[in-house]
């Protein structure tokens, strides 16, 4: 397993192409279904893979939460993402992947990994209501491998987000509405994380419109420039800032940020990266297609204070 994943570092020359490379991983055969389920996760937020080590058991959480394990002397919480995911199986997962988000690190069980698979954004879709419906809301993506098999990307944001037990509304109470009239488009696949996202704007009564992925915000944001030329104004007297994620089916965050910083009419309008791919080389590599800031998710204090910041930028 550390050979499946030994130079993941080296991939970091993805950025800009609309190209990933995902984990595959199953969670066992659903006993209700008789399938078994292919997941992926971006290799950019695994820090390793192992056997299940000796889980000790914390009260008060929820079932889908096995407890705590100490790795390197950090108390890492462990989530069973086949009991998250109501999927039914006999079989006791021997896979941990410890991944990191947002700057922290958690273990996520699954019965076993497969290999590392490289893939175009534009490959993976937005889940069809079936599959919404039926993971409830649990996938942002899929993808057909050349076999016919189906890779569903998880909405890792909503797995912590209901597995964490934090009351996060006190970060929304402080935050200083902005003065001046601004707009902001966001884009951003997983629904946790917009929601997330309009909390922070209705807070400093910023106006926005957002899309559910990079494609879907391309096609908007050029529809914008459009009426912008048609009115005789320049686009960023209407528009003041562009806030994306990177990890997004059809167009990911590194490829939309090319595109406008590539095109003209986006002049002055600034772009914030805002992701849970929190290392300092993915910073690096929003900054090599022209990203003018970096915000990890999801601090809500943080981002509304970066946004003011940018936004007092872009007017002058």
């Amino acid at each position: 397993m550390s050979e499946l994943l030994k130079k993941i570092d080296a991939r970091t020359k993805l950025a800009g192409t609309n190209k990933l490379e995902i984990l595959l991983f199953s969670l066992g055969h659903d006993q209700r279904t008789g399938r078994k389920e292919i997941f992926g996760i971006n290799v950019f937020k695994v820090r390793e893979v192992m056997r299940t080590p000796e889980i000790t058991s914390a009260p008060e959480m929820p079932s889908s939460v096995e407890g705590m394990v100490s790795l390197r002397g950090s108390l890492v919480p462990v989530i069973d993402l086949a009991k998250y995911a109501g999927i039914v199986t006999s079989n006791k997962p021997e896979i941990m992947i410890v991944t990191e988000y947002n700057g922290h690190t958690q273990g996520f069980l699954v019965e076993a990994v497969d290999t590392i698979l490289r893939l175009d954004w534009s490959a993976m879709r937005v889940p069809p209501d079936m599959i919404t419906n039926r993971m409830a809301g649990l996938v942002t993506a899929v993808t057909e491998l050349d076999q016919g098999t189906l890779v569903m990307m998880m909405d890792v944001e909503k797995v912590l987000a209901e597995t964490s037990l934090v009351d996060d509304s006190h970060h929304f109470i402080n935050i200083e509405p902005v003065k001046e009239e601004r707009m902001i488009f966001f884009t951003d696949d997983s629904a946790v994380a917009r929601k997330q996202i309009e909390r922070t704007l209705d807070a400093m009564q910023v106006k926005y419109a957002y899309a559910i992925n990079g494609m879907r915000a391309w096609e908007e944001l050029q529809k914008m420039a459009m009426q912008a030329e048609l009115s005789g104004k320049r686009l960023n007297e209407t528009l003041h800032l562009v806030l994306t994620d990177v990890e997004m089916p059809e167009m990911d965050g590194y490829m939309l940020t090319k595109l406008i910083k590539s095109d003209p009419r986006f002049a002055g309008i600034p772009v914030l990266m805002h992701s849970s791919l929190s290392g300092s080389s993915n910073q690096k590599l929003g900054q090599s297609v022209g990203v003018d800031e970096y915000v990890s998710k999801f601090e809500a204090q943080k981002l509304s204070m970066k946004l003011r910041e940018m936004l007092n930028l872009a007017k002058n």
